[in-house]
């Protein structure tokens, strides 16, 4: 169940920043925003004052205590600064983003002396394509020596460091991920992990189809490009902003990362159909499964937070879908979820997790989550799946999916599951995607990861009830 996550993000509206979820919600694909601040080999294509430099240390104050999301706490930011304009946001946001992207390593640099301004110029000077020429003008006496003291220091690296130091991660997830990875496979996941991601948009092909979505967009000056995988796919060079454009008015197009609608292709719902969306939230999968199913059958929207429902309702509206229905429920046991049961044909559990596959994202989450956080959710995901597999009919599909990385909220929920439900058998995932064109190594069960795949970090078992 979607307990407390926000999965789809508006588009474009400020302020620009990715949504950091909490820690029982899936975070979302990030919205449209001003010129990325954190680019290699040059500088940012971003005004740089001493007045946004001073909100941007202010942010990062806030964001440092890890006390609520990162999207939160510089929406309220940028509420209380309203005279700050759309590029200084987008500039502020993604600054504040690379420092936790790399907290670690910039931590590392300027101790003893830790603040969040010289954690912003540290930044600037290693991560952002800054030099201490442009950066001149914004500083204070002694800070130009400083900055070329850590300059020098940097170039040394980080050769005394543990490997969790070099992960830029928590010594608690690199110890996990060790269990999975060899150090090399470590080092290249990490680094996927702390790069900024894409924009990634579905076409809704109910109304339109990618080459046309792909040719309205250039006739913008936007660019973009097919995505290697989904059939739905499309890429942006940039983060435009996208939410006065006709194509996401009209329902044409959704923001949703590319990994995510492959899931849709995992559950291959049909027409007429009854489907389950068991962790709808604000229905960016459900508009999918829907348009698969081309608003035909019936697709119900299960979600425990009627908000979210709520923000679902309009984006229905603009898909031109007419067979979603949204239930707002108690619980995974509440008794609108209890008088399906032995009546779906196909059921996607995308479960409450970690999250920690959207770091790309979402960079607080890997240190605002913890071990003990990951063991309370896989006890939540194995209550989930177990009520969900209870409305899949004889010869019907269960897809039971997350955006973690970690294999105790992976395979060893589906193992779980499966040594209790005899019933339910594997299938292959990467058969399943290339019966429908979708040719992709991911194993049998899906995982995808950013450095491999180019998308966030997801996890999918299809399982099938025996007839």
């Amino acid at each position: 169940m979607e307990m407390n996550r926000r999965k789809n993000q508006r588009v474009g509206v400020a302020p620009s920043v990715p949504s950091a979820a909490s820690k029982t919600r899936r975070p979302a694909q990030r919205r449209p925003h001003a010129a990325s601040a954190e680019k290699t080999g040059g500088a940012i294509d971003a005004g740089l004052s001493s007045k946004v430099l001073d909100q941007a240390a202010i942010a990062l104050r806030r964001l440092l205590a890890f006390e609520r999301p990162a999207d939160a706490v510089l929406s309220d930011h940028f509420r209380e600064q309203r005279s700050l304009g759309r590029r200084e946001r987008g500039f502020i946001a993604e600054t504040c983003y690379a420092v936790l992207r790399h907290r670690r390593q910039l931590e590392r640099l300027v101790q003893p002396e830790v603040t969040p301004r010289r954690l912003l110029l540290a930044c600037l000077l290693r991560y952002s394509g800054f030099g201490l020429r442009q950066l001149a003008g914004l500083l204070l006496p002694g800070e130009q020596d400083w900055l070329l003291a850590l300059r020098s220091a940097a170039e040394t690296d980080c050769a005394d460091c543990s490997l969790a130091e070099r992960l830029d991660l928590p010594d608690w997830l690199t110890e996990r991920l060790s269990a999975r990875h060899t150090e090399a496979e470590l080092v290249e996941l990490a680094r996927g992990l702390n790069r900024s991601a894409p924009l990634d948009l579905r076409v809704n092909l109910l109304k339109t189809t990618r080459d046309e979505v792909l040719r309205q967009l250039a006739a913008t000056g936007i660019k973009a490009s097919a995505c290697p995988y989904s059939p739905w796919g499309i890429r942006l060079e940039g983060k435009p902003a996208l939410q006065q454009h006709p194509l996401f008015l009209q329902g044409h197009i959704e923001v949703q990362d590319e990994g995510s609608q492959l899931l849709g292709a995992l559950l291959a719902p049909r027409r007429g159909e009854m489907v389950v969306d068991f962790c709808a939230g604000a229905g960016g999968k459900t508009l999918l499964l829907g348009a698969m199913m081309r608003s035909t059958g019936r697709l119900y929207a299960f979600d425990v937070s009627s908000k979210r429902l709520a923000k679902l309702k309009p984006r229905v509206a603009r898909s031109g879908l007419s067979n979603v229905h949204p239930v707002c429920i108690d619980n995974e046991n509440d008794v609108r979820v209890k008088r399906l049961a032995g009546k779906i044909d196909r059921v996607l559990v995308d479960a409450p997790c970690s999250g920690l596959g959207t770091l790309r994202r979402n960079p607080d989450l890997k240190w605002r989550q913890t071990a003990q956080d990951v063991a309370e959710l896989v006890r939540k995901q194995q209550d989930i799946l177990a009520a969900a597999a209870r409305l899949v009919k004889p010869g019907g599909r269960l897809v039971y999916a997350t955006c973690s990385i970690l294999d105790e909220e992976n395979a060893g929920v589906v193992d779980h599951f499966l040594a209790g439900h005899a019933a339910f058998q594997r299938l292959d995932a990467a058969a399943i995607l290339a019966q429908q064109g979708i040719l992709i190594d991911c194993g049998m069960d899906m995982r995808l990861l950013p450095h491999v795949h180019g998308t966030d970090g997801f996890y999918a078992a299809v399982l099938e009830r025996g007839k």
